[in-house]
């Protein structure tokens, strides 16, 4: 029988040594209760169902925006269970995705373990949590210049180029084609009157389209 005093935490990351790390460091902390640790969201529905937990902290360990699905999946079962995104992956369309999903939190997984009892604490008290790195994306895409020539899915592209992804890694983020990628690379730099991918970032990050 669990305690009635105590927040209920479960774990679940596909990073074994990181997730056993942070249910060891967990435990040792007096007002928390760590009742489950699972590498996936199925070998976790069970736990989710017999020990009612209170907070899901949730390891995202790629970029892929259909790992937020994680989070919908969940919220579905058990609306009432808080949810924190743990990574160090901290993409724009992640982030609005994992908080339009219904997540409390997201924040680093380098977070000091003291910090993230305190973030766990404020997300149980009701409120919402997120790393200085994922509020300075979301402040920055609210400060974007409007009158921007690029498209959505060129801006795409050109934030992942800015944050020094190849075309390999940004169609494979995008779920597109290297050539399509390619395509509108080109179509940027023609819109931007530039030459080199050096010279669109500095013009995108000057005139703040991204």
């Amino acid at each position: 029988m669990f305690t009635k005093n105590k927040p209920r935490i479960l774990i679940i990351d596909e990073d074994e040594i990181w997730r056993k790390g942070c249910e060891i460091m967990l435990s040792e902390i007096e007002d928390f209760l760590v009742v489950g640790s699972y590498s996936s969201l199925g070998s976790s529905k069970r736990g989710m169902r017999l020990r009612y937990p209170h907070l899901i902290l949730l390891g995202l360990n790629s970029p892929d925006i259909d790992n937020t699905k994680i989070v919908s999946e969940i919220k579905k079962l058990h609306p009432h269970i808080e949810i924190i995104v743990l990574t160090m992956h901290n993409h724009a369309e992640v982030i609005f995705e994992s908080f339009r999903m219904g997540v409390a939190g997201y924040l680093s997984k380098n977070l000091g373990i003291e910090k993230l009892a305190d973030a766990i604490r404020d997300v149980l008290k009701g409120g919402a949590v997120m790393s200085a790195i994922a509020a300075r994306i979301v402040i920055s895409f609210f400060q974007k210049n409007k009158d921007s020539p690029l498209t959505n899915r060129e801006t795409q592209i050109m934030q992942r180029m800015a944050e020094g992804r190849t075309k390999a890694q940004i169609a494979s983020d995008l779920f597109i084609n290297q050539n399509t990628v390619r395509s509108h690379v080109k179509n940027i730099y023609i819109k931007l009157n530039v030459n080199s991918k050096s010279e669109a970032i500095k013009r995108v990050k000057e005139m703040r389209f991204i």
